[in-house]
């Protein structure tokens, strides 16, 4: 198993007229989710508005692989991470809780950014060394196929 970052319960305000989640909640569950990780690397909200230094979402791959509902709960686990100098590299899969169904993938691409200046910036070397230590802890679990990604980061 993957390192599991949330469980989201389906809200009525996330779906639509088809009566499943609607495409844009699932990159919101997803974005929700990772911010547990980013924070852990000390790049979350907090530590973004107290160093004007924060991650943003450059490219991102999502695909829909069986629908969820109201009511629903459905768990997020991080199936792949790794970075280079200036950017993350992240693939999450979201299961319907109650099936373990496939529901939704997303992989995405960040910068590292200077808030002040608006600028891609190298991450500092006390965050290099706690996300090595996460690709360490968690890297035998981690997938490598179906990445489409991979190749944006410059290791």
């Amino acid at each position: 198993m993957s390192v599991h970052l949330a469980t989201r319960k389906i809200i009525k305000e996330w779906t639509d007229y088809n009566e499943h989640m609607n495409m844009a909640y699932y990159v919101l569950v997803f974005d929700e989710a990772w911010e547990t990780v980013l924070n852990k690397f000390n790049m979350g909200g907090v530590t973004a508005k107290k160093t004007k230094r924060s991650t943003m979402v450059v490219e991102t791959r999502t695909t829909y692989n069986n629908e969820v509902k109201e009511n629903d709960e459905v768990e997020i686990i991080c199936t792949h991470f790794d970075h280079d100098k200036k950017r993350l590299h992240l693939k999450c899969e979201m299961y319907e809780k109650k099936t373990k169904t496939l529901s939704a993938t997303m992989e995405s691409i960040s910068l590292y950014i200077d808030l002040d200046k608006r600028k891609v910036i190298e991450f500092e070397e006390d965050k290099l060394k706690i996300m090595d230590k996460f690709i360490t802890e968690n890297k035998s679990n981690f997938k490598s196929d179906n990445l489409v990604l991979s190749e944006k980061l410059k290791k």
